[in-house]
């Protein structure tokens, strides 16, 4: 296991959305033209804009890293790798419960056509969800690990989505709140060592924030167990709630084994959305979305250092 892990700081600023999830952002109806790819395309210029603006004023360029498809970011990916800035380009379908590769059997020559530093996928994998769906991720997520360790220059990033089944929610009278905090650090701590035990070995796991210290101390140690000491986690502030998101940053940043984020796409959209509807300008967008990732980099670097 010593040729697999990653255990630098990486702050990531996600802007991988897929085209079909800016309709409500411009309030397109029906089939996506060129015209709303070209709008897709220089509204993640202007992400990337921002992204630069953070550097210019603080965040350190070595910890920075971007997270965009291929699709209406290629130009950026090719962009920031000549800065030398880290890239992470997704190769997941996106919109489904079932993983499976953008490109399909072609996936392997995208990965090298792009060269990201980090080649990652999203799955939704439950435990005790379909043992079929599962095993069939397995084997897709065997063929990415081996390839990517094996054939490409890139590291492999595993984002971890652990989405409830209707019988635990039932466990808890329907309530999420219950799942979350009782099982689902549980249930990401079994999928990462079933994963793993099937072969798939993520260089960085992402996974969902927790609300207890020790939730992150237990998932940071799943991920380096049997030798794999330099295999890291990144916490993603997922949600509706940018304040919780920050709070598990914080969390997080104080425990041995978790590196960094993933910013919370909350704090993306709410910009978008101010940009096409409450007459920010683009400057003005830029500076928002750069203040905010600087933001989720200074608490998370402030909590690091008083944790040391």
């Amino acid at each position: 296991m010593t040729s697999i892990g990653f255990d630098k700081s990486l702050y990531i600023l996600p802007f991988d959305h897929p085209g079909w999830s800016y309709e409500r952002i411009f309030g397109w109806k029906g089939e996506l033209t060129e015209e709303h790819a070209a709008q897709i395309t220089d509204s993640k210029r202007m992400i990337y804009d921002s992204f630069q603006s953070a550097i210019t004023l603080g965040v350190p360029k070595n910890k920075a890293g971007i997270l965009v498809d291929e699709q209406f970011g290629g130009a950026i990916l090719q962009h920031a790798a000549e800065l030398g800035v880290s890239t992470c380009c997704p190769v997941e379908k996106t919109g489904q419960d079932e993983f499976d590769f953008e490109f399909g059997e072609d996936f392997s020559k995208h990965i090298e056509a792009v060269h990201p530093t980090f080649c990652k996928v999203g799955v939704k994998y439950n435990a005790e969800g379909d043992q079929a769906l599962n095993a069939r991720q397995e084997e897709r997520l065997r063929r990415l690990s081996d390839y990517v360790h094996k054939a490409s220059r890139s590291f492999f990033m595993l984002e971890l989505m652990v989405p409830p089944l209707k019988e635990q929610l039932d466990r808890f009278h329907g309530a999420e709140t219950g799942y979350e905090s009782q099982l689902r650090p549980q249930l990401t701590i079994q999928a990462i060592e079933q994963l793993q035990d099937a072969g798939v070995e993520p260089d960085v796991w992402n996974v969902e924030g927790f609300d207890r210290r020790e939730d992150y101390e237990r998932i940071a140690g799943a991920a380096r167990r049997k030798g794999r000491d330099k295999v890291s986690c990144l916490v993603v502030c997922r949600g509706e709630d940018d304040l919780k998101g920050r709070i598990w940053l914080r969390t997080a940043a104080s425990v041995l084994g978790f590196v960094g984020f993933v910013a919370g796409r909350t704090s993306l959209w709410s910009a978008m959305m101010a940009w096409q509807y409450a007459n920010l300008t683009r400057e003005e967008t830029v500076a928002l979305i750069a203040r905010r990732y600087r933001e989720f980099v200074d608490s998370f670097e402030e909590r690091r250092c008083a944790a040391a």
